[in-house]
């Protein structure tokens, strides 16, 4: 699982390398702000800023759906990047037109609104980034998937349903109660049709692993054997936790 992870830390990579841009641009600002300098070729530098934005958003554009598609977190972070070196190409063409009216501190003015700009884009960027190493998922995709294991024919009940990210990947584990008379063979057929509709109606899903439980309507406990180890969080005085619940 871990390779899957150096994707998302390039995503980490990425939103470190914005916030570092929107302290640079802070910096520039207030010096602006405190010395202001003329800016010459100011129709050049409106030129030169339209370009730039139309060029970026073209990128951002193709980098977030790109990134969306395939489930590139990184990708994403990087097109939101591009989006915002986008706004500062506008924010530069809204300060040549304001120091061609006069206004001699425009330019640190919108530095300073390109910084906000940057700062919320680090905001959402980082935001997706935590989200998916801590494993995050979409509730309504574990909602999609508990329900097309608990519509396979067999399936008696499901117990959990767990989602993890592994790169582009989504990797499934379930743990589903089927009838304790069943030979082996027929709960295997019933584990293998359950990941077999999982991996056709859940997107983006790569891999699955089924675990079968016995219904034990005989009185059985199929866990006494490990039985006592779920018991251990409250021997230690912490607060024991529902075997079911979600990561």
């Amino acid at each position: 699982y871990g390779y899957g992870r150096a994707e998302d830390l390039a995503g980490v990579f990425v939103v470190l390398v914005v916030a570092a841009s929107a302290v640079v641009a802070a910096y520039e600002a207030v010096g602006r702000l405190l010395h202001p300098t003329p800016v010459d070729h100011l129709p050049w530098v409106a030129v030169a800023g339209l370009v730039g934005f139309a060029g970026n958003e073209i990128v951002a554009r193709y980098r977030l759906r790109t990134g969306r598609r395939i489930g590139s977190a990184a990708l994403e972070a990087d097109g939101y990047h591009a989006r915002t070196d986008g706004f500062t190409s506008l924010a530069v063409v809204a300060s040549a037109i304001g120091l061609a009216a006069g206004w001699r501190t425009a330019d640190a003015v919108f530095s300073l609104l390109i910084t906000v700009s940057i700062l919320v884009v680090v905001r959402s960027s980082a935001r997706d980034i935590y989200r998916r190493l801590m494993d995050a998922v979409d509730p309504d995709l574990v909602a999609r998937a508990e329900s097309v294991l608990a519509g396979t024919p067999g399936v008696q009940r499901v117990e959990t349903v767990r989602l993890r990210w592994v790169g582009h990947a989504l990797h499934a584990e379930t743990d589903l109660v089927a009838d304790t008379t069943l030979t082996l063979g027929a709960a295997h057929d019933i584990a293998e049709h359950a990941r077999h509709r999982l991996l056709h109606q859940v997107r983006r899903l790569d891999s699955v692993t089924v675990h079968m439980n016995p219904c034990g309507h005989d009185g059985t406990d199929p866990h006494a054997v490990t039985a006592h180890h779920a018991q251990a969080p409250a021997l230690t005085g912490q607060t024991p936790t529902d075997q079911r619940s979600e990561p």
